[in-house]
């Protein structure tokens, strides 16, 4: 009996090690029972991400960055946000993974291996902006349904491939073609087979942008699991949701393409503004193509505190969609005044532009720095919540932190 009670303390000792903290009542759980914390596999190792990275949801998996950890030029996978509709998918056999392209519009349905995508086409590296359409999402009032992104969900990495537009010139492509639409393999929540958890898509303008690409590395390396091993489209400035993972086939649609997350409010908002909280009938709601102007201080981290006198320097991105930033301003005076950041050229089209600025502040206190983007077309971001929609896409409100300056 002592050396069982003995077995038995060691037991939840080691448990509690696991946990991090004494399990309270541990002499009441079942034999051989595992607390539901140590059933839940750990994301941080699962996926190799930085112990500050949010996790909102499990399933599906979905992880934001917070803005100190984006303060990289290029975006390293410890630091990228994770979205997904479905189940990761598992046991993925690189030699007989295929790229089917069929659908109403193709001239010749073919089916191609990764190895012959990687010999026959040339291949290409961008650095691309991807952003999650519900990024900001939490500052909505009334609250949006959906994953309460804060301003993490956005990610510059560099990806190679080959150009979907060279793809689609060796299939050919009908007259009547108006859409591209992805198909993957990751699994429905469900479990229904019959069921895609998401399946978008671009028009055919976005499909033949040279930076259009069907990647299969990230980074120089192979894309990680959870950002679409081993093949992953790639339409950078457009909702991310755009930029299929795991994608085994592409449909060349004679129409706008109805997969899963296409109709409905996915992915869409009112095509004109309306009042917050009303109700938006589905042929009212127009889809989110180019994402609005947008920028994010990276350094230092929100509640930082610097001694009198002192400049502080402060650094970050700014990305526009389709466009480029033209201009990149800050503002210590809660956007009464605002001062011009130096602003960089990106590295090409669809990458975000870096911007940085040195500040001197008039006295000690609390200060907040605002910033705030324009894009070529002259769009500014809105110092206050833009238009309330449904699902809470395209808040391009200016980003703000927190600076405290004491003697």
């Amino acid at each position: 009996m002592k050396r069982r009670a003995f077995v038995k303390k060691t037991a939840l000792s080691s448990l509690a090690g696991l946990i991090g903290a004494p399990i309270v009542f541990g002499k009441k759980m079942p034999a051989n029972y595992r607390p539901v914390t140590l059933q839940e596999p750990d994301p941080y190792q699962l996926f190799d991400l930085n112990q500050e990275m949010v996790v909102l949801n499990n399933r599906p998996w979905n992880i934001e960055a917070k803005a100190h950890l984006l303060d990289e030029d290029i975006t390293s996978a410890e630091h990228m946000f994770i979205r997904n509709n479905g189940v990761i998918p598992k046991d993925i056999d690189v030699k007989s993974w295929t790229l089917t392209i069929d659908g109403e519009s193709v001239q010749q349905e073919k089916t191609y291996s990764l190895a012959e995508l990687k010999s026959k086409f040339q291949q290409y590296t961008y650095q691309v902006t991807l952003e999650c359409g519900g990024n900001g999402r939490s500052e909505f009032d009334p609250p949006a349904k959906g994953n309460q992104w804060t301003v993490g969900a956005v990610s510059c990495a560099q990806w190679t491939g080959v150009r979907l537009r060279d793809l689609l010139e060796d299939v050919g492509v009908k007259s009547d073609a108006v859409y591209i639409g992805y198909h993957a393999i990751d699994t429905h929540l469900s479990g229904d087979p019959a069921k895609e958890p998401i399946s978008r898509g671009v028009p055919m303008e976005k499909a033949l942008q040279d930076e259009t690409l069907l990647a299969f590395q990230m980074n120089g390396e192979d894309i990680p699991l959870a950002h679409g091993y081993p093949l992953r489209l790639i339409a950078g400035g457009w909702p991310a949701s755009a930029s299929g993972k795991w994608v085994n086939r592409l449909s060349i649609r004679d129409r706008v393409h109805d997969g899963a997350k296409m109709t409905g409010t996915s992915y869409r908002i009112p095509c004109k503004p309306v009042a917050p909280g009303e109700k938006v009938e589905d042929k009212d709601m127009c889809i989110i193509e180019s994402m609005p102007v947008k920028s994010l201080i990276t350094y230092p981290k929100s509640g930082a505190i610097i001694e009198s006198g002192e400049k502080l320097n402060i650094r970050g991105h700014a990305w526009a969609g389709e466009l480029e930033v033209s201009r990149m301003e800050y503002s210590i005076d809660f956007g009464a005044s605002w001062n011009q950041a130096n602003l960089d050229q990106p590295v090409n089209r669809l990458a975000w532009q870096h911007f940085s600025a040195s500040i001197e502040f008039p006295e000690n206190g609390y200060y907040e720095i605002w910033a705030k983007a324009t894009d070529s077309n002259g769009n500014s971001q809105p110092m206050v919540l833009p238009g309330w929609n449904p699902k809470g896409y395209l808040n391009n409100a200016c980003h703000r932190i927190a600076i405290k300056v004491e003697s």
